[in-house]
């Protein structure tokens, strides 16, 4: 059981931090919780940038080891026109709607997601998130960078010391912590494979090779032959909404089958992955696939291929959590750092429903720095880590939860909540229900039926709006 844990900081105050600031508030057992939001709000990814130029963008971008991200300043503070507001380039686009359904979608105390379609557009979510963050608006440090972290001894106690910048005035604060929760989310470090030519082939065609993080709107598509590497959820939807004006089939280049009903879609042409990138001297704009094919006079290449993990201000802290960005090393439960418990990683998973997830690992976390909740010891932690990498390898699958493996993760989460020593106003997160891990299994279904409504989607509150039967 970790012990002496008062003081605490929060990195990010996106979905992850803020849920994790709630949940450590609630146990009124810390004497100091710092959040850190490098931002000027809260909402983390879902806050949306207008312009997103993609020349910091490398081709290819296979390297997690980035430095810190450097902000472009805007004045859009309407509270304080005067100051500047630093601007975070995040990979949300004009046109996005979540894949989630508002009910499961939205934080298990707060309904007021479901006010609204079933499948909320990004304004509405930010809206939501920025709403549910005001009880604990009062702890986040806004337009504060975190450069460093690292152990320290402190009065003979091993504690973590974090290293703050205020990006406004450049002031640097150095501050000890007991522990530290590391929440600023995994959308910093597009993925972009080192495919054979892809250099020659954008030294050749600038501006050519893009990633969905620098996608706003399909308008600079239209008349274009377009390739979009992916099948992600992201990747189908700016599929879709390129397809509306470049000139179809759009090439839909990927790894994995995409839903039956996607694939079927008359305005694409489902190609294999991408072998090579084809010499300029030799073909005109031209790529070859894995099974031969060769498709010349390429306009525009969009990769939807991921984000590497990456967190900069933990790049002195041995054991490394990150040695080839493909996932957190050194990890229990995708959640806390093995050989110092102390520092947890908030939302780490992926293709989830993100914020009940973060929610139930922030209950985790909160109730073991209180001293409510047991440890594994390190050998079972370790184990757990070694089972995780014989089952789904120590690459990008090692955090991925398909296949509706969220729900049982969570579940497990809130099992071991229910281990603490209770006190007072003990606020446990729910677990997810029967009727809830059935809508989760048929949101495809669900989407395409909302989808289909057209413009009429926007007055849809419910799954039984759309008359859909859902398969067990």
């Amino acid at each position: 059981m970790l012990e002496n844990v008062r003081r605490v900081a929060v990195i990010g105050a996106g979905p992850a931090g803020v849920a994790t600031a709630k949940r450590l508030l609630a146990e009124k057992h810390f004497q100091a919780i710092d959040v850190f939001e490098q931002q000027a709000s809260t909402g983390g990814v879902w806050n949306y940038t207008q312009c997103a130029p993609s020349d910091e963008l490398s081709i290819p971008q296979t390297n997690p080891h980035q430095p810190l991200e450097e902000p472009r300043w805007d004045y859009l503070d309407s509270a304080d026109p005067t100051t500047p507001r630093p601007i975070f380039v995040t990979p949300m686009y004009d046109r996005l709607e979540s894949n989630i359904p508002h009910f499961l979608m939205k934080h298990s105390d707060d309904p007021a997601l479901e006010d609204g379609p079933l499948f909320a557009g990004h304004e509405r979510v930010l809206q939501y998130l920025n709403s549910y963050a005001d009880d604990v608006r009062h702890l986040i440090k806004f337009k504060t960078q975190v450069y460093d972290v690292r152990r320290e001894d402190d009065d003979g106690q091993d504690r973590w010391l974090v290293c703050t910048r205020d990006l406004v005035s450049n002031r640097v604060t150095e501050k000890m912590y007991d522990a530290v929760a590391v929440a600023s989310g995994h959308h910093y470090v597009p993925m972009v494979p080192d495919i054979p030519g892809i250099r020659n082939w954008n030294q050749a065609y600038p501006d050519t090779i893009t990633h969905s993080k620098y996608y706003r709107t399909p308008d600079s598509f239209t008349d274009k032959k377009v390739i979009v590497v992916g099948n992600s959820a992201s990747g189908l939807d700016i599929a879709t909404q390129i397809a509306t004006v470049c000139r179809c089939p759009l090439l839909n280049s990927k790894r994995s089958e995409a839903p039956e009903f996607q694939r079927q879609a008359s305005w694409k042409r489902e190609v294999a992955e991408i072998a090579e990138f084809l010499p300029p001297s030799d073909y005109p704009r031209a790529v070859r696939f894995n099974d031969g094919q060769v498709e010349s006079d390429v306009d525009a290449i969009v990769f939807c291929t991921g984000y590497y993990y990456s967190f900069p201000f933990l790049s002195s802290l041995q054991p490394a959590p990150i040695v080839t960005g493909e996932r957190v090393e050194n990890i229990y439960q995708h959640l806390l750092y093995t050989d110092h418990p102390s520092m947890a990683f908030v939302g780490l998973p992926y293709k989830i429903v993100p914020f009940r997830t973060c929610e139930g690992q922030a209950a985790v976390v909160a109730r073991i720095w209180a001293g409510r909740l047991e440890l594994p010891s390190k050998s079972d932690m370790r184990a757990w880590e070694a089972r995780r990498i014989a089952e789904r390898g120590a690459g990008k699958k090692f955090h991925e939860l398909g296949k509706l493996e969220d729900f049982p993760y969570h579940n497990e989460m809130i099992d071991w909540v229910l281990q603490s020593k209770p006190i007072d106003d003990d606020r446990v997160p729910p677990k997810w229900n029967k009727y809830e891990a059935l809508v989760r299994k048929n949101i495809p279904a669900i989407k395409k039926a909302f989808a289909d409504q057209g413009e009429a989607r926007h007055t849809v509150r419910s799954v039984e709006q759309l008359g859909i039967t859902l398969q067990e």
